[in-house]
């Protein structure tokens, strides 16, 4: 049997998994060219492939209908919008994704964005090295509230983190959490506009569905507090990114920090990339060396176990 991994993090840092995977009998194609897949390579590689560990190359029902042995498709981290789960388990593909891998280093990116912002890291940084000896007043983390929108593995990382420095903890969620679970992290359940309407940073933690597109938008934008701050380490589309560049441009809020974009990587004539408030990474919040490690193990389990054990029927 055949796999194809996409992800270049396996070169660095799987090669433990992938002798663990030829010693199982597999034939593994993995990425070591240092650059992403073009789609036609990505294909190619694919059409007689049993497992598929994806990072962000797009799985669609037109790839899948061309890899007549696929069995299994394991996503190299949790958001899987670049792959058509519907259709693909309507063929009896298998989709997993690498829960918790990733959460520690997700929820550390979103409070050193927290820190950069509030302490002016970002600016000072910059002046200092053009020659500039400004001193601007920042903000502390102790004791303003942080809302997070999307209680998952990452949303609870960084309740755990924001309270270890002080922070109030407010939380938005689909789900009713129990209390009990609130209370280890002295978390309080609101609803979607209460905690805008609370909160001194707002962090997005959802995954990208038709539900959740443009979830912040104008309405919602208009509902923060006007020293607030924005952060998005999800996906891109959550934020209407144009709703929120006129809103930065407007002193409507703060500040937003982002790690992701609607696009990738954002064209350069992106107003957004031109607003002095508006702050950004090439969505690398989930890459640390101890993450990418342990999602080559954790993809690697899910992919052996599922393709060892099968017993469904492709269609």
């Amino acid at each position: 049997m055949k796999i194809v991994i996409t992800p270049r993090g396996f070169a660095n840092y799987g090669e433990k998994e992938l002798d663990k995977l030829r010693s199982h009998g597999f034939q593994v194609s993995y990425n070591n060219t240092g650059q992403a897949y073009s789609p036609e390579k990505f294909l190619e590689l694919s059409k007689d492939a049993d497992g598929i560990i994806v990072g962000v190359d797009l799985i669609d029902q037109a790839f899948i209908d061309q890899c007549p042995q696929l069995k299994v498709i394991c996503k190299f981290g949790v958001g899987t919008d670049n792959i058509d789960v519907a259709y693909a388990e309507s063929k009896g593909i298998y989709v997993g994704r690498t829960i918790g891998s990733n959460s520690i280093a997700v929820a550390e990116h979103v409070m050193a964005l927290i820190y950069s912002e509030s302490k002016n890291i970002y600016e000072t940084v910059r002046e200092v090295k053009e020659g500039e000896w400004q001193k601007p007043t920042g903000r502390e983390l102790y004791g303003k509230t942080i809302g997070i929108i999307g209680f998952g593995a990452i949303g609870k990382q960084l309740a755990r983190q924001a309270q270890g420095v002080g922070m109030h903890v407010r939380i938005y969620d689909v789900y009713d959490v129990p209390v009990e679970e609130l209370k280890q992290y002295d978390a309080e359940q609101l609803a979607l506009e209460t905690l805008l309407q609370e909160s001194d940073y707002v962090s997005l933690h959802l995954p990208l569905t038709e539900k959740t597109k443009n979830l912040i938008s104008t309405a919602e934008l208009n509902r923060m507090k006007d020293n607030a701050c924005l952060i998005n380490t999800a996906r891109g589309g959550i934020v209407d990114e144009e709703a929120l560049s006129k809103a930065l441009a407007g002193k409507v809020i703060r500040s937003a920090c982002f790690d992701v974009f609607s696009s990738e990587p954002p064209k350069s004539e992106d107003p957004l990339l031109a607003r002095e408030n508006f702050y950004l990474t090439p969505h690398t919040g989930a890459r640390t060396i101890e993450s990418e490690a342990r999602t080559c193990e954790i993809s690697t389990d899910i992919v052996l176990s599922k393709l060892l054990n099968y017993e469904g029927e492709r269609k």
